[in-house]
């Protein structure tokens, strides 16, 4: 199997700088030089290395100098470095800032338009509010956006964002959104009818969002088409409970409102 006797000589006192260090991989196949047991790596810790051999047997090996064959070739195992840990990533994406206290509120604002809204910001963005300061309200509908505007009252160093459901060409909370023309104001939106839709349907494991008729309650007939047996309050919980990061969210959401962030925390 191999070229001349590996074990003749002197291989346990082998001269300086003549046999290598390996760091025992996980799966990496080895040879105890002494008993021939032959098998892949499947643990290892700083005094021992556990082989498995290919009958699925185990056994515990200590670490010792000149101690295997790799390929061969005599080496000594050692243990691993650990890889250095991946920052801590929040629900949103980004690396989550470890020990964190809520810094003193901005004077800026994020407006959404329900309850629901602001649950699901707060579940996946609340992390970054937080570091940020910024505070998330609702608005229990935007048929007053103007008006709210006008009473926010917005300037530089208080802004204010605006999450609309349902902004599309046309549509009733485009027009409303038109009538807000501060430069200290984003009014941004998505193109659902309900923040429901904005969480993606395989989050819940249907196959799509189902289509309600005009001039049926949306919630009311959502819940009719899926066949679940609630009211509209634990079907909210069902959905807010099923996601868990942003990958769970549609991208139309996401970007608007990393997008509304990004205004009223930028430097007036």
């Amino acid at each position: 199997m191999y070229e001349g006797d590996v074990l003749a000589g002197n291989w346990r006192r082998p001269g300086k700088g003549k046999i290598p260090q390996v760091p025992a991989e996980p799966d990496m196949v080895v040879e105890d030089a002494e008993s021939g047991f032959c098998g892949a790596v499947v643990g290892c810790d700083k005094e021992a290395v556990t082989l498995e051999d290919r009958f699925g047997r185990r056994r515990l090996f200590p670490l010792a100098p000149a101690a295997f064959l790799l390929e061969g070739k005599v080496v000594t195992l050692v243990r691993p470095v650990a890889a250095e840990a991946a920052p801590r990533r929040s629900a949103s994406g980004s690396i989550a800032v470890e020990g964190l206290r809520a810094r003193v509120a901005r004077e800026s604002r994020i407006y959404v338009e329900g309850v629901h809204d602001a649950a699901l910001v707060e579940k996946i963005w609340g992390h970054d509010l937080r570091v940020e300061g910024v505070v998330v309200e609702y608005l229990s509908g935007v048929d007053d956006l103007p008006a709210i505007v006008d009473e926010f009252a917005p300037e530089p160093g208080r802004r204010l964002g605006v999450l609309v459901d349902h902004l599309v060409p046309g549509s009733k909370e485009s027009r409303i959104a038109a009538q807000v023309t501060s430069p200290h104001v984003l009014v941004v939106g998505h193109p659902f009818v309900d923040i429901w839709q904005a969480v993606k349907p395989s989050t819940l494991r249907i196959p799509a969002w189902p289509d309600v008729p005009r001039g049926v309650p949306w919630k009311e007939g959502v819940i009719a088409a899926l066949g679940w047996r609630m009211e509209p309050p634990d079907a909210w919980r069902r959905i807010l409970g099923a996601v868990s990061a942003y990958t769970d969210l549609e991208p139309e959401l996401l970007g608007r409102v990393e997008e509304l962030i990004d205004f009223v925390t930028e430097a007036s």
